[in-house]
C-alpha cells in the first residue's frame, strides 16, 4: 500500500497564520500537524508516499526534507491550483500505478491513528474504504449512507437533511479501481474534481464501498478552534518530561515537558503543557493545555489553553486564553494590564493589549 498526502490547501480559514506559512505546518504540540499525519502513515506500514503541495511547496519540502526522519520515501507532486481531491488523484497515477493506497488530508489528526483502517482494508479488500466518524451537526460534512454490514448506498456533501450522521473524515482507502471513476466525473459547481463523485460513481455501479468507523477522536484542523481541540488532546495524552531547567522557586502540578535548553524561573506551570527547547518563561503562569515553541520568551505574562510559535514574545500581559500566537510575535500591554484576552496573531507581529 502507498499513500497519497494532501498537502495544497491554503488555509483561509487561518488567517492571519497563514499569510506567513501553510497551514500544515502549524504546529500541535510543537509539532507541524502535518508530521502527526506522515508519523501515523507510516505506523501503518506504509513506506512510500506522494505529496501533493501548492503554492507553499517550497517550505512544506523544506520542512518534511527526504521523508527519512518518518521512515517514508516522499514523491513531490505540484498542484497549480486546488481543483479537488480527485484531481490530485489524477495527478498521482503514475506515481499510484496499480498499488492500493491511502489517501490522507494532511492537516487531519486521528488520535489513534490510521493503522486499524489499514488492516481492515487489507484484510477485506474493497473497492474504496472510507474512514468516518459520528457527528452531532451532519449538515456541515459529506455524510456517507451505510448499512448494518458497513457497505456505503450513497454519499452525500453537506446535505440538507441528513439521514444519518455518519461522516467523512480525512483518510481514504482505495483499490485501484478508483482510477476508472476518476477518470469519468467532471468538475463540479466549485470548478473541483469532487473524491466524493468517484466515490458515489463506484457505489452506483455496484462497486464494494465500505465505511470503517474509526476509534478514538478526528480533527480536521482547519479552524483555529479545532487547532486549539486538537493541541488539547494531545496535550492531554503527554507523559512528563524536563530536560531543561526548573528553579527551585518555580512550582510544577501535573505533566509537563521542559525541553533541552529551556528555563523556568519563578514561574507556576501548570500541566498538561509542553515548553520548547531555548524557551525562558520568568514571573508568569502556563496554564494547562498550552505549548509554548521554541526560543520564547515570557515575562510577568499569563497564558493558557494556548499555543505560541517559536519566537515569540509575551511581556506583561495576563489572561491570554484560547489564543494563537505567531512566529516572532510580540505581544504587550498598555496600563492597566488585567482581564482575559483572546488573540490570533500572525508572524513577526508587535501586539499592544488594552485592558
Amino acid at each position: 500500500m502507498k499513500a497519497l498526502v494532501l498537502a495544497g490547501g491554503m488555509g483561509t480559514r487561518l488567517r492571519p497564520l497563514t499569510h506567513a506559512m501553510p497551514k500544515q505546518l502549524v504546529p500541535v504540540v510543537n509539532k507541524p500537524v502535518l508530521f502527526h499525519g506522515l508519523e501515523q502513515i507510516r505506523r501503518a506500514g506504509v513506506t512510500e508516499a506522494a505529496v501533493v503541495v501548492g503554492d507553499w511547496h517550497r517550505e512544506i519540502r523544506e520542512a518534511v526534507g527526504d521523508g527519512s526522519r518518518f521512515g517514508l520515501e516522499i514523491t513531490w507532486i505540484q498542484q497549480e491550483a486546488p481543483f479537488g481531491l480527485a484531481h490530485c488523484v489524477l495527478l498521482a497515477r503514475e506515481f499510484l500505478a496499480d498499488d492500493d493506497f491511502v489517501m490522507y488530508l494532511g492537516d487531519n489528526v486521528f488520535s489513534d491513528g490510521i493503522t486499524a483502517l489499514a488492516d481492515t482494508f487489507r484484510r477485506t479488500r474493497p473497492a474504496a474504504q472510507v474512514a468516518v466518524v459520528r457527528v452531532p451537526n451532519p449538515e456541515e460534512y459529506g455524510i456517507v449512507d451505510a448499512g448494518p454490514d458497513g457497505r456505503v448506498t450513497a454519499l452525500r456533501e453537506k446535505p440538507r437533511a441528513p439521514r444519518g450522521n455518519l461522516a467523512v473524515a480525512g483518510a481514504y482507502f482505495f483499490s485501484p479501481l478508483v482510477h476508472d471513476a476518476v477518470a469519468r466525473i467532471r468538475p463540479g459547481l466549485r470548478g473541483e474534481w469532487e473524491i466524493t463523485d468517484a466515490v458515489q460513481l463506484m457505489v452506483a455501479e455496484g462497486r464494494d464501498v465500505r465505511a470503517a468507523e474509526i476509534t478514538g477522536w478526528w480533527r480536521d484542523t482547519g479552524r483555529i478552534d479545532d487547532i486549539l481541540d486538537c493541541n488539547r488532546l494531545l496535550l492531554d495524552r503527554v507523559e512528563p518530561h524536563v530536560a531543561g531547567s526548573i528553579d527551585e522557586a518555580s512550582t510544577v502540578l501535573g505533566p509537563v515537558v521542559v525541553e533541552s535548553g529551556a528555563r523556568i524561573v519563578r514561574s507556576h506551570l501548570r500541566g498538561p503543557l509542553i515548553v520548547g527547547a531555548g524557551t525562558l518563561v520568568e514571573d508568569s503562569y502556563v496554564g494547562p493545555h498550552t505549548s509554548i515553541g521554541e526560543d520564547c520568551v515570557l515575562t510577568d505574562a499569563g497564558v493558557s489553553h494556548t499555543i505560541l510559535l517559536d519566537r515569540a514574545t509575551v511581556t506583561d500581559v495576563n489572561g491570554i486564553h484560547g489564543s494563537v500566537i505567531g512566529r516572532s510575535a510580540r505581544v504587550g500591554i498598555s496600563p492597566p494590564g488585567d482581564g482575559r484576552h483572546r488573540l490570533v496573531v500572525g508572524d513577526h507581529t508587535e501586539l499592544r493589549v488594552l485592558a
